[in-house]
């Protein structure tokens, strides 16, 4: 600060009797001195974060350490116990378990060819990792309801922070496309930090749950969950995202067994059914163009015994070319940006923008 001040006024003795009474300093020198102050804990917190690109042995150490599995079944009969018990273990097995799975992450961005890693968004998300990493295994032991208290609001602190994830690394490896020579590699590290990130999310996300007392549900999972239910509540937000882009929307029947009801956790459910639903609905439009008010109905079948549950969607949307199926796992492959090319697209897009609900992603492609 003395040299700052000093290059900006002149003169050394000048620079110490005004430093004698900063409250007379220049308002731009004071707002400098008070954001350093607010910054201070960001500081340190970077400071560490970027010290363990080199420093790594806490979290080599975990990332050699296995992850300790749950199977829904295992979470859904350790249940609820009168005295909260079950609180504090779940929270337990957190605390150990969370700093393992994120080093296992961490460990991954770090495997990536060299430039990839430098993209400087790809490097953000490299760096939430490590922070998270440090807040979990710096945490005390989980040892009272107090203590598990200050570690729910952790979790909840970390969920909220790691929210946009998947959009950053959308957006850095589309930035370093041209630089990724093997695609084997992407597509390896982003089915293994996706697949990760639901896991943890899904742990998180139960043990906050196991607070709430709601009914038929056990932290985040459904007793008796009605796929009709979940299947009608996207299909409404598909249907309302249909008619803003292309001004109307094809009617969906649901048949089949529709009464099942069985122990399952909807989050999956929550990701995978609008992005299928929201892509029937865009290639039914799309292939009736011409007749955008008669447009045919989607069919989701649902069909369960002892042990399966399938749910089936159908459309007449034109089908899969026979040139893009090996494509169309890739991650960054899709056939947006073709269609709005159709002339006959215009009249019916406008300029309407896409819409959002509840944080899940607004264009009618995933």
């Amino acid at each position: 600060m003395r040299e700052l001040v000093r290059m900006m006024l002149g003169g050394g003795g000048r620079v110490k009797r005004i430093q004698a009474g900063l409250p007379f300093l220049p308002s731009a020198l004071r707002l400098l001195s008070t954001s350093a102050s607010d910054h201070h804990d960001l500081a340190r917190e970077r400071s560490k974060t970027v010290t363990s690109f080199y420093n790594q042995s806490a979290i080599d150490a975990a990332a050699e350490k296995a992850s300790v599995r749950l199977t829904p079944t295992t979470m859904l009969y350790s249940g609820k116990s009168p005295d909260g018990s079950h609180l504090l273990k779940s929270a337990r097995y957190l605390h150990m378990e969370l700093p393992v799975r994120i080093a296992h992450r961490i460990k991954g961005f770090r495997n990536l060819p060299f430039i990839i890693g430098c993209n400087p968004t790809i490097l953000q998300v490299h760096e939430m990792y490590i922070r998270a990493f440090h807040k979990l295994s710096e945490f005390p032991p989980i040892t009272n309801r107090e203590v598990e208290a200050q570690y729910c609001k952790l979790l909840k602190q970390l969920l909220d922070d790691h929210k946009d994830v998947v959009t950053l690394l959308a957006e850095g490896f589309r930035e370093s496309r041209k630089h990724i020579l093997d695609e084997s590699v992407l597509r390896l590290f982003l089915d293994k930090t996706l697949t990760s990130r639901l896991g943890i999310r899904m742990l998180a996300t139960h043990h906050l749950a196991l607070h709430d007392d709601k009914p038929d549900f056990v932290g985040i999972i459904c007793t008796r969950l009605s796929p009709k239910k979940i299947i009608e509540k996207w299909v409404d937000f598909a249907r309302r995202l249909c008619e803003h882009k292309y001004g109307n929307a094809p009617r969906v029947r649901i048949n089949g067994h529709v009464a099942a009801r069985f122990p399952f956790i909807p989050m999956p459910l929550d990701y995978i059914l609008p992005e299928l639903l929201k892509n029937a609905m865009r290639a039914t439009m799309e292939s009736h163009l011409d007749t955008p008010y008669n447009v045919p109905d989607i069919v989701v079948t649902i069909a369960n015994n002892d042990i399966d549950i399938i749910i089936r969607i159908s459309d007449r949307g034109g089908g899969i070319p026979h040139d893009h199926l090996a494509k169309v796992t890739n991650y960054h492959f899709t056939t947006a940006e073709s269609s709005t090319q159709d002339p006959r697209m215009s009249t019916l897009m406008g300029n309407m923008m896409d819409m959002v609900n509840s944080g899940q992603s607004g264009p009618m492609h995933g």
